[in-house]
């Protein structure tokens, strides 16, 4: 048995009739021509379906916005690389040379790209059942922690909500320092509140997250709370 094949079954719970397809779901367009695009269209509409069942399920009393808020939350690319990392799915893809040798295989888009080709491939080899199955074990501390309405709204449009019932302008945002290799960078952002004089930092692997963080340190701040 190939360490792709043992890894699926110890992993996701899931033995593939089809081996080719597990191998197929692991290969990236820079490994190969036939390569697993397609299956990663697949997954992500089945791993879609999936989810919005389940939070369905879990939340009957939400209206569709906040559904569909949480669905999106959930199968977003961030979440879906924190899932890979958390499988150890990214020493198993198959990457062209260039792709390897500049981190591909902890790249975020590299990583949630992957795990959904193999929700396509569970999906093709074991039908419905099976792709159900290994998504809401994937998912089930996710799914049993489901964010509440209020967390739903972003620090970023929380703050700006915030400022605008005080009278006051949006804050600006600027980017002061970018480090690391371009596979696993940290940005450093600043948010700057002009009329309270507040300027507050914060960090991210990405300058949407550092903003976001920035956001959230500064509503903080103004409400009085540990930022």
């Amino acid at each position: 048995m190939s360490a792709a094949r043992a890894w699926a079954e110890q992993r996701l719970g899931h033995a593939f009739a089809d081996p080719q397809l597990l191998e197929l779901a692991l290969t990236h367009r820079s490994a190969a021509a036939r390569n697993n695009e397609r299956l990663e269209f697949l997954g992500d509409a089945v791993l879609g379906a999936v989810i919005a069942r389940a939070v369905f399920e879990r939340r009957p009393d939400a209206g569709e916005g906040v559904l569909s808020r949480i669905r999106s939350r959930l199968v977003r690319g961030e979440t879906l690389a924190e899932v890979a990392t958390e499988l150890g799915l990214g020493s198993l893809v198959r990457l062209g040379s260039g792709e390897a040798r500049t981190g591909g295989h902890q790249r975020a888009s590299i990583l949630a790209n992957a795990l959904e080709a193999l929700f396509g491939a569970v999906w093709l080899d074991g039908g419905t059942p099976a792709a159900e199955r290994v998504i809401l074990a994937l998912f089930a501390t996710r799914l049993s922690a489901l964010p509440g309405e209020d967390e739903l709204t972003d620090p970023k449009t929380r703050l700006q909500e915030w400022l605008q019932g005080q009278g006051l302008a949006p804050p600006a945002y600027t980017v002061t320092t970018v480090v690391g290799a371009p596979h696993a960078q940290t940005f450093e952002v600043v948010c700057t509140v002009e009329a309270l004089d507040l300027t507050i930092g914060g960090h991210g692997t990405s300058r949407r997250l550092a903003e976001q963080d920035a956001a959230a340190r500064a509503l903080a701040r103004l409400r009085g709370e540990p930022a």
